[in-house]
């Protein structure tokens, strides 16, 4: 008999995730049916998604209430397919905010459920850990220090290496990066990482823009990252008065993230994504005063970015809300490439969390969860 596998990854870096694992299961069952809520990579690998990807693509408190008639429609639908078609096997991927609810719905149709990347329950909303243990049947998830939280709860569950150790490919080195967006050497290189949203880059990117112009184009190399899933005409429009232009990446964040000397990074997967490929960077954050004045009374730990989480430690600096501007930014910057100490403290301490993130293989381990899931 053909498995049907359903799926829910409502976000950029979810799609991302999962579609490793796809790939993966692809290769060892490639009969079963894999369809639900997923982007472009998992796609790829044969998933058949039910909703337009992009709906799904909204952060805060403030943003979802926008969108929560679409939210209200996606879960009556699932309900139906749930009682209509129930599949072998639900795999959640991160996405707390829809996924708890639907972790629920599944235990009232008796329908295992793998949670691929859990909540940061550990941030706020920790009651979450108990919902885990009664709707979930395993948890794969990813960061290291999250186990004692799982052990302490007697949670079912098993770290599975993080999935950027799979995903980061350097395919040019600096000399070729260099040439291809004809970069100069010489010269310090600055890259920096907006966000993937409209809502972030009309939030971050014209702090960063203002940042540039404290540095001399004489002696620095700009590097401004354009996500594929933000709007055009919203990205350019900020670039057309700016001060200084800087040059855009749009296929190569990767080798634009591992060349440059420092990187300015939006608060999410990228934080991590940089602290593994190792070059010293700072955090930025912003979002809607209404968000920002909500999330304090709810998140309980003293850290934005996942780095300094996973070490325990004030490795990275981290800008939040009002302190996001061209000056701070720029003053931060100067204060590692102006000590050496300090940027090679940084590079060092970003090495630790590189060998911890990649001792084991994700896509091996989820899909043989998932195997065993069904097979049972």
């Amino acid at each position: 008999m053909i498995k049907k596998i359903f799926w829910i990854a409502g976000e950029k870096s979810g799609d991302l995730h999962a579609s490793i694992v796809l790939q993966k299961l692809k290769d060892l069952k490639p009969d079963w049916v894999n369809f639900g809520i997923g982007g472009p990579h998992m796609q790829e690998f044969g998933f058949k998604p039910l909703f337009p990807f992009e709906r799904f693509s909204v952060m805060g408190f403030s943003e979802i209430l926008k969108h929560i008639l679409f939210f209200w429609k996606v879960e009556k639908k699932i309900k139906n397919i749930f009682r209509q078609n129930s599949p072998d096997l639900i795999i959640l991927v991160d996405y707390p905010g829809l996924n708890m609810r639907i972790a629920k719905m599944a235990e009232s149709f008796q329908i295992p459920v793998l949670y691929f990347i859990s909540p940061q329950f550990w941030a706020w909303k920790y009651k979450r850990i108990f919902k885990l243990k009664k709707f979930t049947d395993q948890i794969a998830y990813i960061l290291p220090f999250e186990k004692k939280y799982f052990a302490k709860h007697e949670v079912n569950s098993v770290y599975v290496g993080h999935p950027i150790a799979e995903e980061i490919e350097i395919n040019l080195n600096k000399i070729d990066f260099a040439k291809k967006y004809k970069l100069n050497s010489n010269k310090k290189w600055l890259g920096f990482l907006p966000g993937s949203r409209d809502n972030e880059i009309k939030k971050m990117l014209p702090e960063y823009l203002k940042a540039m112009t404290e540095f001399n184009p004489e002696t620095h190399e700009f590097l401004l990252s354009r996500a594929s899933s933000v709007n055009d005409d919203v990205f350019k429009s900020f670039l057309k008065e700016a001060k200084t232009q800087p040059k855009i990446i749009e296929s190569d964040r990767y080798e634009m993230i591992k060349h440059s000397d420092f990187m300015v990074v939006t608060s999410g997967t990228a934080t991590i994504e940089t602290a593994f490929l190792g070059t010293p960077f700072l955090i930025a954050y912003r979002t809607s005063k209404l968000s920002y004045e909500l999330g304090k009374r709810f998140i309980k730990i003293d850290r934005i970015g996942l780095p300094n989480i996973v070490l325990d430690k004030d490795l990275i600096p981290e800008l939040i809300q009002n302190e996001v501007n061209g000056v701070n930014i720029a003053a931060n910057i100067k204060r590692f490439l102006e000590s050496e100490i300090e940027y090679e403290e940084m590079k060092n301490e970003l090495k630790e969390i590189h060998d911890l993130l990649q001792k084991k293989t994700a896509s091996t381990e989820v899909a043989k969860i998932v195997t065993e899931l069904i097979d049972e």
